[in-house]
């Protein structure tokens, strides 16, 4: 049962973070309105929100789910893989000291949270262009002495492992048409998105609502049939910044 969120408040800096996307620059009022529509939607969950300030001179600061991982008993403090966005974890460390032990990744290495897929207490550790072997290899040792286990999983397309695959609940994954036959998933049950409608699988459970990136009806239609009580999200902005739901938070029990 997840009851809290850590969020961070966008910086007037938003638009000057890293992306590939394409889709022109983000447009800071409504980042703004979209962000606090996202944070009343987690409240009205009945998580408690605990939302930091922006972070002058780290624009991409506001993904707060890349510098720390929540497992059960412990949070990781990472080292991000984009250099530009190494200093925003310090901040988030005394935001979580008073719910979890705390360790770190250290340098030379990498972990991204956006390439950690968090299953129960098992963890799916994406290996891609911001998490690197020897930062995949620490975490693993980390969770592993806290109880959990993990498995690695390449990530050769796209920018995290939680772009294409996320856990929906009841053994089942929401991923796009690359993932799908990936032996380290063999043991699920698998939605695979449309290949039109492939940023959805950016979605995050929430109890017993799915978050799901508004914009993208068939993916909605097929969860809602499915018995899915469907929570649709704007996040027009933070796409556009190579961002989506799950980025947005660290969502975890307490």
């Amino acid at each position: 049962m997840i009851t809290y969120a850590i969020t961070r408040k966008p910086g007037s800096d938003f638009a000057a973070g890293q992306t590939t996307a394409g889709l022109g620059a983000p447009d800071f009022s409504l980042i703004l309105q979209q962000h606090g529509d996202y944070v009343d939607a987690l409240k009205s969950r009945g998580l408690t929100v605990v939302e930091l300030n922006s972070l002058p001179g780290h624009p991409d600061a506001y993904f707060v789910e890349d510098p720390a991982i929540v497992a059960p008993s412990v949070a990781v403090i990472t080292i991000p893989g984009a250099p530009s966005r190494q200093g925003e974890q310090e901040s988030l460390e005394s935001a979580l000291k008073p719910y979890r032990s705390i360790e770190r990744i250290q340098s030379p290495g990498t972990v991204d949270g956006g390439d950690i897929l968090m299953v129960g207490n098992h963890f799916f550790i994406g290996v891609s262009a911001r998490t690197n072997a020897e930062g995949a290899r620490q975490l693993g040792e980390i969770l592993e002495r806290h109880g959990n286990t993990f498995t690695r999983v390449p990530v050769t397309n796209g920018l995290h492992l939680k772009s294409d695959v996320n856990y929906v609940g009841d053994n089942t994954l929401l991923l796009t048409p690359g993932f799908q036959h990936r032996e380290e998933f063999s043991g699920f049950d698998k939605i695979v998105l449309d290949e039109r409608e492939t940023y959805a699988a950016n979605s995050m459970l929430i109890n017993d609502c799915l978050f799901v990136p508004r914009g993208f009806p068939n993916t909605s239609a097929r969860l809602e049939q499915k018995g899915y009580d469907v929570v649709e999200m704007d996040t027009s902005e933070v796409q556009k910044m190579d961002g989506g739901l799950t980025c947005m938070s660290l969502r975890f029990a307490a």
